[in-house]
């Protein structure tokens, strides 16, 4: 079973998925849903249709390790997703990883404002790899 890794967005949800070894992030794309119920159904739709047997959602926590806004939403998708697909998500600190993955593109010539999904989807896979590399082996 696959593991999808989910950088959850008001506008844009970056999706990660893992190989069938769980070794590797493979496939990293984005959604573009504005509405939770929606994009819960979509990840549903991709959980079935792409055999993952876990999810890992970011759980956006300040630099302090205290939660905002931002981490209720997270927490409100993750109930949705577990309704929806059965699996309850792994809440995965995601401090940073937008910030990496920014750096990344940058490090790589990429211009942000033209490259806005691919920072979303980066993200996850960052959140995807570490996962997978806590892993044990």
């Amino acid at each position: 079973m696959r593991v999808l890794a989910i950088d959850y967005g008001d506008r844009r949800t970056g999706l990660a998925f893992s190989d069938a070894t769980n070794t590797l992030a493979g496939d990293a794309f984005t959604v573009e849903e504005y509405d939770a119920g929606r994009l819960a159904e979509r990840i549903a739709s991709e959980c079935v249709s792409r055999g993952v047997g876990t999810i890992v959602l970011g759980l956006p926590r300040n630099m302090d390790g205290s939660e905002g806004p931002r981490a209720e939403k997270s927490r409100a998708l993750a109930a949705l997703i577990e309704e929806k697909t059965g699996l309850t998500p792994v809440l995965w600190d995601e401090r940073r990883s937008t910030i990496e993955a920014h750096g990344i593109l940058r490090a790589n010539g990429k211009r942000e404002k033209r490259h806005k999904k691919s920072v979303d989807a980066l993200a996850a896979a960052l959140m995807l790899e570490g996962y997978l590399n806590s892993l044990p082996r």
